[in-house]
């Protein structure tokens, strides 16, 4: 399926003022804004965000897998929801078929990596400085290897599913803009 552009819509107010999206789940690299826009999106249309990195603890590992999948499915049983993180291989047979819309960030690896570091300095931040270092490899190779494995998870389980990329700041505020006014 051929995603949209955000410049594809942004001049189509009157299709984006109802939009038929009620179960949206937001991918990208780590430091793209995943959080920060389901955030913005949550608070223009009221639906709860489910935050996959906030669900997923740190000391977890591979024995923990099953139970992450039941919060899961737990989480995303409702009729609306903002579901922010990646997490494909473990969670796209659950969160997808259910989807509605898939906003792809395509944010920049410097802007993402920036981000990264300022994070972790942040009071309070769940993110560790121990692991900044993993985390900015992370994104110098998301597109090489964590891309692909996403759309491919993507592919398989919902192929169906609307995709919307935004690459920029303007393009963001153009999608939630017409939010405001569902």
């Amino acid at each position: 399926m051929k995603a949209l552009q955000a410049d594809q819509f942004a001049g189509t107010t009157r299709a984006m003022q109802q939009p038929p999206t009620s179960r949206i789940v937001i991918l990208g690299c780590a430091g793209a804004g995943k959080t920060t826009f389901a955030k913005h999106l949550s608070q223009r249309t009221g639906a709860p965000v489910i935050c996959l990195d906030s669900i997923w603890q740190p000391q977890w590992g591979k024995d923990d897998v099953p139970a992450f999948r039941t919060l899961m499915k737990e989480a995303h049983a409702g009729e609306t929801w903002i579901s922010d993180g990646n997490f494909a291989q473990i969670t796209f047979d659950i969160r997808l078929p259910r989807a509605t819309l898939v906003i792809w960030l395509d944010r920049p690896k410097l802007l993402c990596s920036w981000r990264a570091i300022t994070r972790v300095l942040q009071p309070g931040e769940m993110h560790r400085i121990a692991d900044l270092a993993k985390v900015l490899r992370f994104i110098r190779n998301f597109d090489r290897i964590n891309r692909p494995l996403i759309e491919s998870q993507r592919i398989a389980h919902g192929p169906a599913v609307p995709v919307v990329r935004l690459t920029n700041s303007r393009q963001l505020d153009a999608f939630l803009s017409p939010c405001s006014q569902i």
